[in-house]
């Protein structure tokens, strides 16, 4: 029993430093027991009613008591259960924004590792289980334990002997209940995480819909998606059996005690030992025990679930954040780039890039050319600070950064990529994105003139407010490349990252869009991932990186006389 009582602190103190809306669960608890007390003299009264009971001398204001009792119970219950919904609901949304919150400020490293499914399913499906808890199963569960409690005080004044032949239930109904409530929490876990799971990959699935078309995938996911069905079918039927067991179990500890109560509290009717009413009203309150005793199970088995769900939704609220998000704000304009013996590993066993040394001064064009797989992207991803070095440090002038914020650090820096990120909505919006203030529709159409974008966009008929689609999928590769080339002259980076953004173009495209990156890099430091050495000739310095280590320095003609292999790279493409 201890250890149900530990599982459930950390479950209480989450609902706690969430912010519950005590006044409203206090007014809502209240307003609960006073409609639970106003029930417990229902009987009562019935009693009465029953015993009287004659046509000539029917009680005109017994039955007006009556009528109020019922109007009352309903107008306090209807208040109440409002009142408890609120607080659940407001609990679930304090608990939605506070994961939301962490979520986009944990490091890339976890997105890495994590299905965007999943993570979805974690701040839906787990903190609306907790919600179910708080506002329905826990209120019934307070309700019905005064209710039971209360009818059961006024049953053993009212005949005791018969309160005794109902009790014999209690133990009978606790000895079978007890495992099966033990079962259901473990079925219950089992079935967030396949549900979790399979969230994550069906989303995958549909995100990459033209990847899977493309690749004739349709049969190879049809069993997938068929598999993970087939576990939560199974899940699902395990739940089902449960509640298969609990629920005849409770129909017939019920009518068997119905039946004994019914039996023996008729023989004390004939007996004269026992008036009608009595026996009318000792029946309602055997009623008031049961239902809540059934309610019961359900509360448990939610509240294994909610401790499941807590687990998870603590170990993300418990998680670090991305490093930096406090910090000296910092213009990094004309100021030279400093990387010192810089390593990075994925896992002690996986290094990607070891000892990186080099500078940039301000203006200079930085090229990293070498095979595939060499660490070129990871080392972009460590200037914008989404991994953090495993050994040695970077400078900005003399200022190391991991002393200036994340939000000024990466607000002067320009990103363009390959595959040019887009999100859903506008061109505005994708122009805009992130940007504290809205730019007006003059600057949007001067950045979009100096990235050749202007064009395009106004042949559309909605011009900046042209829908792009789910990643940008109703634009071309050129397009989409320009918009994101517009977005960074919006920003007026004072460092560019450009990982090879022509490489994927048709030779037109990668014409314009080479025309709007050497506007962009006009006094600009910019890094430069070369996948074709033709876009890097005129680099002031490039870097040469095999296997995560630097194995040349300088320019392309001192690379080409004293680098054998980019020689080979060069000989290869441009001749």
């Amino acid at each position: 029993m201890e250890k149900q009582n530990n599982s459930l602190k950390p479950f209480i103190k989450l609902i706690f430093n969430i912010g519950i809306p005590k006044a409203a669960l206090v007014f809502g608890l209240i307003f609960s027991l006073i409609t639970t007390i106003v029930g417990l003299t229902i009987p009562m009264l019935t009693r009465e009613f029953v015993d009287g009971f004659s046509l000539s001398s029917i009680s005109t204001t017994l039955i007006i008591l009556i009528v109020v009792v019922f109007i009352l119970q309903a107008v306090i219950d209807g208040v109440s259960t409002y009142l408890l919904a609120f607080v659940g609901q407001k609990v679930v949304a304090n608990m939605r924004e506070k994961m939301w919150l962490k979520m986009i400020r944990l490091p890339v490293s976890y997105f890495d590792a994590q299905q965007s499914g999943e993570s979805v399913s974690r701040i839906v499906n787990d903190t609306g289980i907790v919600k179910d808890l708080i506002s329905q199963h826990f209120p019934q569960f307070i309700s019905g334990l005064i209710s039971i409690i209360g009818a059961v005080i006024i049953l053993f004044v009212m005949d005791w002997k018969m309160t005794l032949i109902m009790l014999i239930a209690v133990p009978v109904t606790v000895i079978i209940m007890v495992p099966l409530g033990s079962k259901m929490a473990k079925v219950s876990k089992g079935l967030q995480d396949e549900t979790a799971a399979f969230s994550g990959n069906i989303q995958q699935t549909i995100s990459e819909i033209r990847l899977m078309k493309s690749s004739n995938a349709e049969n190879f996911e049809e069993e997938k998606g068929k598999a993970g069905i087939r576990s939560l079918l199974s899940f699902g039927l395990k739940e089902a059996k449960i509640f298969a067991l609990i629920g005849p179990f409770m129909y017939t500890v019920v009518m068997f005690v119905i039946v004994m109560i019914i039996g023996y509290g008729g023989i004390r009717v004939a007996e004269g030992t026992m008036s009608t009413g009595s026996l009318v009203a000792f029946l309602l309150y055997l009623f008031q025990i049961i239902f809540p005793i059934t309610s019961f199970a359900m509360f448990f088995t939610q509240l294994q679930k909610a401790q499941g769900a807590t687990e998870r939704i603590i170990d993300i609220l418990d998680m670090t954040s991305e490093e930096g998000q406090e910090g000296i704000e910092m213009d990094i304009k004309n100021e030279p780039i400093k990387v010192n013996n810089v390593s990075y590993a994925y896992s002690e066993d996986e290094p990607v890039i070891k000892d990186v040394s080099f500078e940039a001064n301000p203006g200079e064009m930085i090229a990293f050319a070498g095979p595939s797989g060499g660490g070129k992207t990871t080392l972009f991803a460590i200037l914008e600070r989404y991994y953090l070095p495993t050994s040695g440090y970077i400078m900005v002038g003399d200022t190391p950064i991991n002393e200036i914020s994340l939000a000024s650090w990466r607000s002067q820096i320009g990103y363009v990529s390959q595959d040019s990120a887009m999100m859903s909505g506008t061109i505005r919006d994708n122009l805009c994105y992130g940007l504290t203030e809205k730019a007006s529709d003059e600057r949007l159409w001067e950045v979009a003139k100096m990235a050749y974008a202007d064009e395009f966009i106004r042949s559309f008929a909605d011009g900046l407010d042209t829908e792009v689609g789910e990643r940008g999928v109703k634009l071309s590769g050129g397009q989409k490349q320009r918009i994101a080339i517009a977005r960074a002259f919006l920003r007026d980076p004072k460092i560019l990252l450009m990982d090879e953004a022509t490489a994927s173009l048709d030779s037109q495209s990668e014409s314009v869009v080479q025309q709007a990156l050497t506007r962009l890099m006009e006094g600009r430091t910019t890094f430069v991932i070369a996948h074709r050495l033709s876009t890097i000739v005129d680099a002031d310095k490039i870097i040469f990186i095999d296997k995560g280590q630097i194995t040349g320095v300088g320019t392309h003609s001192e690379l080409t006389e004293t680098h054998e292999l980019y020689r080979k790279y060069a000989e290869q493409q441009l001749t």
